[in-house]
């Protein structure tokens, strides 16, 4: 066993709020939130046949448990990684503050609970949905951070699936409106992990994760990459309005905001800078829950 193994094995003394709070930490409650507004949003754009409150009430419940466990399971695996980056060195694994076979235990009881909660109390369609989530992100994204440059977009492909879920679970069934729901969350991504990877690359580099910008130093093929996703973004943006899921208020938005974080986007690409990169993924931040708030609000 090496010395940084060991040293996150020996869990820190800590009181019981302290360790409550750790816990909860390793849920990453704040993407937890942002994934869960969007699968709500999906819930109440595919409820064609009337609003279900207890049916979305064990929906979102079910989901979370699922980011929770997803996230935990992703600091678990991660933990040894997480000691050598100075932006995740505080989390509760490397601080010491949760044991690794205690960040295990509850990750995958989070998972187990979410998947019964979603096929005895949703239905099974979602829970299969949520099934190729903790695969993907789990298995196959995480592992391949280390690996390979296209762990972006395979992470990309179960982190699109909060508004299909949410969509399922209201619906029972996948239709051409869902599929652009899910494609606008994929292609939102790519900018927005991009940017992160850029501002962290060189803490990226040190701990071995080969993000794009780690690879390629110039942030060439970055910069494009950046641009050609935002772009394309946009057209799948202005699907709901035509898809008659929203209306010219949504459009009209849509088109802002687009508009908005294509020039951010353009402004990092062309500088290649951290400060633009921060911007750009400010932007994408606010982005996301404003478009799908009202996508909602105009349908």
């Amino acid at each position: 066993m090496d010395t940084v193994t060991a040293e996150i094995q020996e869990t820190k003394a800590i009181s019981v709020s302290e360790k409550i709070a750790a816990y909860f930490e390793l849920t990453k409650p704040r993407i937890a939130f942002m994934l869960v507004l969007t699968s709500a949003a999906g819930f109440y754009l595919g409820a064609s046949q009337g609003f279900d409150i207890w049916l979305f009430v064990n929906s979102m419940a079910a989901i979370t448990l699922l980011a929770f466990g997803v996230a935990t399971l992703n600091q678990y695996i991660e933990r040894d990684i997480d000691t050598k980056m100075e932006r995740t060195a505080k989390r509760p694994l490397p601080s010491g503050r949760v044991s690794p076979i205690g960040a295990l235990i509850f990750g995958i009881t989070l998972c187990v609970v979410a998947e019964m909660y979603l096929f005895l109390a949703v239905n099974t369609l979602t829970a299969i949905l949520g099934l190729i989530v903790i695969v993907g992100y789990v298995f196959l994204y995480t592992p391949l951070k280390t690996r390979t440059t296209a762990s972006t977009a395979i992470g990309a492909l179960p982190g699109a699936m909060p508004p299909l879920m949410g969509w399922t679970s209201s619906a029972n069934g996948i239709t051409l409106e869902a599929w652009f729901l899910f494609a606008f969350l994929f292609l939102w991504q790519f900018p927005h992990f991009l940017a992160i990877a850029w501002m962290y690359k060189d803490q990226y580099a040190k701990a071995g994760i080969k993000m794009l910008p780690v690879v390629e130093k110039d942030g060439k093929v970055t910069s494009q990459q950046i641009v050609i996703f935002t772009i394309l973004l946009l057209p799948i943006s202005l699907a709901p309005f035509f898809l008659g899921l929203s209306g010219v208020i949504y459009l009209i938005g849509a088109i802002i905001l687009g508009g908005w974080f294509l020039l951010a986007s353009l402004r990092t690409a062309r500088t290649k800078s951290i400060a633009k990169a921060r911007k750009l993924l400010l932007v994408s931040v606010l982005y996301l829950p404003v478009i799908f708030a009202l996508m909602v609000f105009n349908h």
